[in-house]
């Protein structure tokens, strides 16, 4: 079996260290990729904490993979040696349907995590992108546009789809308002992707210290939410709101900012249950819905899309000995605005 090198955890007290694995043979339908670069995701930080309660050590985290097909099995049509690709946060799927959805597969049941999970013969673990090579069935492996450049395309395939997602859903174009509560990881690609959409996008964060990146990325208004002048004068102006952010917040306030069939969003997950009063959607015919990351069609939608609009993430780039530190400044919200891991770092 192939030998592949990275960084893992052990245990949810301990810092991600050196480790050496086996990936699974290749199978006639799937891609083999060097791994480039792989994006810094929240979800790594709660997983390898264990604060989901599901970890099962050791784990090499990593979903936002982008990287060069190395090899490909002799059933694969798609992809040849040398092609740009990304693999988002699911190797699998519909294990357990009669057939798969290509437009909600995210939410079907069966779904094969990248990093955490099961293969699908229910037996081998799935190991993420903090190492240097990862083999992927064809149908989960997606295209990155050659003008795109790898490092900061890899969030594209967790931060950049889970907010493309219910942009889309929820029809943001012209004639729109959108608000993106947070201006972090997530809120930044909100920002991008809702603009280039065409949507009037305002940024709703806590404070005013990131406004000039929100307008810079697109952003017509940028309103700080720790002043409650805010929730009085935006009272009833926006279609959309898209929450990124985990952190406990007034979510009957921000549901005030709604209009008459308004839906407010949630992509972040926070730790306790949803506090809402019925009085803050029944008056309104307002709706809170979640959102999931994407299907792979979607997902390849989105980097099209991104291709077309020269869109990518604003990244810090580092190497894979600061994974550690990086994961602190993550929980302090210090990037802009998001960690990319340089694979090459391990060879170092």
């Amino acid at each position: 079996m192939p030998i592949a090198r990275g960084y893992a955890a052990t245990d949810a007290s301990k810092p991600l260290t050196p480790f050496t694995f086996e990936r699974r043979n290749p199978n006639p339908d799937d891609v083999v990729i060097d791994i480039k670069f792989a994006g810094i995701c929240h979800s790594d930080i709660h997983t390898v904490r264990n604060e989901w309660k599901n970890a099962v050590y050791p784990i090499v985290p990593g979903h936002e993979i982008a990287g060069i097909v190395s090899a490909v099995g002799s059933s694969v049509t798609k992809f040849k040696v040398g092609d740009r690709v990304g693999v988002g946060c699911f190797v699998d799927s519909c294990i357990g349907c009669a057939e798969r959805d290509l437009d909600r597969e995210q939410y079907m049941p069966g779904l094969s995590g990248t990093y955490n999970d099961f293969e699908a013969d229910g037996k081998t673990r799935t190991q993420g992108g903090y190492s240097d090579s990862i083999v992927v069935k064809e149908g989960y492996v997606m295209s990155i546009p050659d003008n795109l450049p790898l490092d900061a395309s890899a969030p594209l395939l967790c931060a950049g789809i889970t907010l493309y997602s219910p942009l889309r859903h929820w029809n943001a174009g012209p004639g729109k308002k959108v608000a993106i509560v947070g201006m972090g990881g997530l809120g930044h690609m909100g920002v991008k992707l809702g603009s280039a959409m065409g949507a009037d996008i305002t940024v709703l964060s806590q404070s005013l210290s990131k406004k000039e990146d929100g307008l810079k990325l697109g952003a017509k208004e940028y309103y700080a939410t720790n002043d409650p002048e805010t929730f009085t004068k935006l009272a009833g102006t926006f279609d959309l709101i898209i929450c990124t952010v985990s952190a406990e917040i007034d979510w009957n306030a921000y549901l005030g900012l709604l209009k008459v069939d308004g839906s407010f969003v949630v992509v972040g997950v926070p730790e306790n249950p949803i506090p809402v009063h019925a009085f803050s959607i029944v008056p309104g015919r307002r709706s809170i819905s979640g959102s999931m990351i994407g299907s792979i069609k979607e997902t390849q939608e989105m980097l099209d899309f991104c291709g077309k609009h020269n869109i990518v993430s604003e990244i810090e780039k580092i190497n894979i000995d600061q994974v550690n530190e990086a994961y602190e400044r993550v929980l302090k919200s210090d990037v802009r605005y998001r960690f990319v891991i340089d694979i090459a770092s391990l060879a170092a």
